[in-house]
């Protein structure tokens, strides 16, 4: 069990993706994200989402994601945010989102 003043370290926003392109340095399958968080800014990140997701139709789409982790680098890319997901009973990630449009860089609380 965590405290509540556990979870409230971490901070969850909404932001939307401005670009997705293939990652062919990872070692999963993966894209690199340009997700924009309003006033916190652009941030980057890899997300392992290819089986259920094409790179032309992220753009556009609202995703949840942990935004105060420290950077990650996979190969030659700093991630900067994690993006959220539910693994499904397949093993593939499906993604995290508002079910309707906000604010970019609101928190999830």
């Amino acid at each position: 069990m965590i405290s509540r003043s556990d979870f409230e370290k971490i901070d969850i926003r909404v932001g939307t993706i401005l670009e997705a392109v293939p990652f062919p340095k990872a070692q999963k399958p993966a894209y690199q994200l340009t997700i924009d968080f309003g006033k916190l800014g652009i941030k980057k990140s890899s997300a392992q989402i290819t089986a259920l997701y094409q790179p032309e139709r992220l753009a556009g789409r609202q995703v949840i994601a942990i935004v105060n982790f420290p950077p990650k680098q996979i190969a030659n890319f700093f991630s900067e945010c994690l993006v959220l997901g539910v693994y499904a009973e397949d093993g593939n990630v499906v993604l995290l989102q508002p079910d309707r449009k906000v604010i970019n860089g609101s928190r999830i609380g």
